[in-house]
């Protein structure tokens, strides 16, 4: 066993500080570009399927990385690993405001989410191993707080700076905060000791080829699928082979090869490959939520960025409060999956309200005590799947363990997210059709509204052809927002069913009584 990296006092108030600020730099960046992508694809003279490459150039890079910063903190140190990957997310922050064009833009996010991926990852794994054990499952609340508050921040962050100042101070705010990161990193973060370093020769450079071929071409055809039909689009039909050849290659590479550059065995660990899938489901419900609040509110309730942020913010704040509180349940030796189990349930119940409260006009206050539940179940889920994923791993594990996690959790909110999208575009033409079968213009009902709004239109001046021709028109848009609200509902309603379904695994996952939250005591 050798020297451990636990730390006291102060040292660790430091080092835990600068670990949330590096996680909350990446996570809220993942979201602060949405809001901003209309003035930037003005700016840029660049089309909305370009500008679109803003995310998913970043959500790639960042996906490629994930899996490898374990490897890449024993080869090159992880306090160097960490610093270097601060200093090149901070360098990209820079260049991405002063990005001319939209491809220069794209390349420089590409680079931003290479050194982002690390810091989320590695940013864990630090806090982890600064707490003793007995206090490691408030060590993970401190750093969820980061991880579930980052994406809701985002949104309303970004609206204020895009209404008040212009697009690149999204990217400029990062500079004082990734200075500050980088010094204190190289003055306060200690490295383990790893295994030696592996020569040139000795490292796994196929592995590294395929997995970056695999996960981006899959992070790839999850971005971009919805909009270019999926598989009627050869583009997406080859990278799916891609990705799925590159995926077998690579798992056979890894299992063959004396140094892994992901070490596959370590899921050999039963907890951790349940605590794997139950980050995927995380990233599905965090991510899709997040996504489609915002999406319902200023596209259907026509309410502006800012507002839509700022909605999501007591719910995070919830959370934030939750997240200690859970923290010291765990110390008490609680098992996790009782914890996880009903997390999912509120989860479920959260799903379910806004399954039943969704209109064409819901009002701001119908949504502040279902996100408010939002919050309490993200609380309940994120700490006790992360100490139940590494509470039986040692030393170098930890960091193999919670790099899957965080891919997992990564991938699935961008899986969320392409099924959410394709699977409203296929619902909106299936509920236009069922209303448009209901409305009739024989229907008295129907024909007094489209004779009222007729009336409305002679009124203002226009011609009799005129002014029936927006009658319709205001019917069918009336059409299109009921379809819509009614698959947002679908969205909320299978959602919630899936966390519902996951209940029943989660009670199956092995307690060991010995050690409820011992993650390790051993450090390499």
């Amino acid at each position: 066993m050798t020297d451990s990296l636990v730390e006291y006092g102060s040292r660790r108030v430091i080092i835990t500080i600068t670990a949330i600020f590096c996680a909350l730099l990446e996570i809220v960046d993942t979201t602060i570009v949405n809001v901003a992508l209309n003035e930037m694809k003005g700016n840029l003279g660049a089309t909305l399927n370009e500008i679109a490459w803003v995310i998913t150039a970043y959500a790639i890079g960042n996906v490629i990385i994930v899996p490898m910063t374990s490897w890449l903190s024993a080869q090159f140190g992880r306090r160097n690993y960490f610093a270097v990957s601060i200093i090149i997310f901070t360098v990209m922050s820079f260049l991405c405001g002063n990005a001319t064009n939209i491809w220069e833009l794209v390349a420089f996010r590409f680079l931003q989410g290479i050194g982002g991926g690390a810091l989320l990852v590695t940013s864990q794994t630090i806090i982890t191993e600064s707490y003793p054990p007995e206090k490691r499952g408030m060590a993970q609340a401190i750093y969820g707080m980061g991880v579930i508050i980052g994406p809701t921040l985002g949104p309303p962050l970004g609206g204020y700076i895009v209404d008040n100042y212009s697009w690149p101070f999204i990217f400029y705010i990062n500079i004082p905060i990734g200075i500050a990161a980088t010094i204190l990193t190289l003055q306060y973060v200690r490295s383990p000791k790893y295994a030696e370093k592996k020569s040139g020769r000795e490292v796994d450079w196929l592995g590294i080829g395929l997995l970056a071929l695999a996960v981006g071409s899959l992070q790839f055809v999850l971005e971009r699928g919805q909009e270019e039909d999926w598989f009627n689009s050869t583009t997406i039909t080859t990278l799916s082979v891609i990705s799925v050849f590159s995926f077998f290659f690579f798992v056979w590479q890894e299992l063959r090869v004396k140094n892994p550059i992901v070490e596959l065995r370590v899921l050999g660990n039963g907890n951790l490959r349940i605590g794997t899938i139950l980050s995927f489901i995380l990233g599905f419900g965090l991510y899709g939520s997040t996504f489609i609040i915002p999406l319902y509110t200023q596209s259907t309730l026509g309410w502006t960025a800012q507002q839509s942020g700022a909605l999501m913010v007591p719910a995070a704040l919830m959370t934030a409060f939750m997240m200690p509180a859970i923290g010291r349940l765990l110390q008490t030796n609680i098992p996790p999956k009782y914890l996880v189990a009903v997390g999912m349930f509120v989860f479920f119940l959260y799903s379910y309200w806004g399954y039943m409260v969704l209109t064409p006009d819901t009002g701001k206050d119908n949504f502040f005590w279902m996100l408010m539940l939002r919050g309490v179940g993200m609380g309940m889920l994120f700490i006790p799947i992360t100490m139940m994923s590494l509470s039986s791993l040692k030393g170098q594990q930890i960091g193999q363990g919670a790099s899957f996690t965080g891919m997992m959790r990564q991938l699935g909110g961008s899986f969320g997210i392409a099924l959410i999208t394709t699977f409203m575009a296929r619902q909106n033409n299936v509920h236009r059709s069922d209303l448009l079968a209901h409305v009739r213009v024989d229907d008295p009902a129907v024909a007094q509204k489209i004779q009222m709004y007729k009336a409305s239109f002679l009124a203002k001046g226009m011609t009799q052809d005129q002014a029936l021709g927006s009658a319709y028109k205001i019917m069918d848009y009336s059409v299109m927002k009921q379809a819509a609200v009614l698959s947002y509902m679908d969205v909320f309603l299978y959602i919630g069913i899936m966390f519902l379904v996951c209940i029943p695994f989660v009670m199956l996952v092995k307690q060991k009584k010995a050690q409820p939250i011992n993650m390790s005591d051993a450090m390499h």
